[in-house]
């Protein structure tokens, strides 16, 4: 595991990416979002609060299956950029009319204080991340101790069809490149928290048209490669592109496949340890939490 940034993410490019925001959840954000849903039978205690991480594109649909998992908890929407913000408030705010206002938790539009949730939901959101280490840093600091974390990702294998495409018309990369499961479960540890599990699963899409398969690709992301092409292409070169993964990509019936390699992620936030040096510090909040866990002296 590297300190440094991803080499191959353009933070430009990812902040610029994070400023728009579509008008629905992508399908596959929404399928992951289903499948990693079911993960939480395996939690035994429920939340009291939670923390839905930019639901926008990790998955509207799939907030609803949250609410209805837990609907006496309390719920935090987070969306960095206003106008995310602005939709997830429109699309997931509970109406004053709905008897959700009188039964359910109550949801708030803010980023949760140090703390204050005690699972935080984060659907196919790291790997476009131009920091992820500071990203799960402040996952940690939102999770109250003995709080998890939830997410998905893509991995390596993603895509892997459409760069062999790019390297054998000699372009450049197709892509960024995806972190490992294992590097991730090294950055979970390395940000304090404990016990990762990480598991993968891979997804084959089929499209009919490779002008379909473009579409779908636009709304699951963009390329933050820093080697990506440095100019726009014209016509020609979009045809080339139509030709190239019709010729390559069709399989015996005509449908073109792309593999998505899907990372799953989970991981506790214990109690805090002090490391013991000639001089050492604690925060209040980490402080709070060790003297909460003392046993009572008899």
């Amino acid at each position: 595991m590297s300190d440094q940034l991803p080499p191959t993410i353009d933070p430009v490019a990812a902040s610029r990416w994070q400023r728009c925001g579509p008008a629905a959840s992508p399908w596959l954000h929404e399928e992951v979002g289903r499948r990693m849903q079911e993960r939480l039978d395996w939690i035994v205690k429920p939340p009291a609060n939670w923390c839905h991480w930019e639901p926008v594109r990790g998955g509207m649909q799939t907030h609803e299956l949250l609410r209805q998992r837990y609907p006496q908890a309390s719920c935090q929407v987070f969306e960095p950029e206003p106008a995310r913000e602005a939709l997830a408030r429109e699309r997931l705010g509970v109406r004053w009319w709905q008897a959700a206002r009188w039964t359910a938790g109550a949801t708030r539009f803010a980023k949760p204080e140090a703390g204050g949730v005690d699972m935080l939901w984060a659907n196919m959101a790291l790997h476009m991340a131009a920091d992820p280490q500071a990203l799960i840093a402040d996952w940690h600091q939102a999770l109250a101790v003995d709080g998890y974390v939830m997410f998905s990702c893509l991995g390596p294998d993603t895509l892997r069809e459409l760069r062999s495409v790019y390297a054998a018309l000699g372009w450049p990369a197709s892509g960024h490149e995806f972190t490992d499961m294992h590097d991730w479960g090294d950055m979970l540890v390395h940000a304090g928290f404990a016990e990762p599990v990480m598991d993968m699963e891979r997804i084959t899409l089929t499209f009919a048209t490779p002008e379909r398969l473009l579409l779908e690709l636009r709304e699951l992301g963009r390329n933050f490669h820093p080697g990506r092409f440095a100019a726009l292409r014209g016509r020609g070169w979009k045809q080339q592109l139509l030709d190239a993964l019709q010729s390559r990509l069709a399989g015996p019936d005509g449908q073109l496949a792309l593999s998505f390699e899907i990372v799953y992620g989970h991981a506790y936030k214990p109690q805090p340890r002090v490391r013991l040096e000639a001089s050492s510090s604690v925060s209040l909040q980490d402080m709070r939490a060790m003297l909460s866990a003392r046993p009572a002296s008899s």
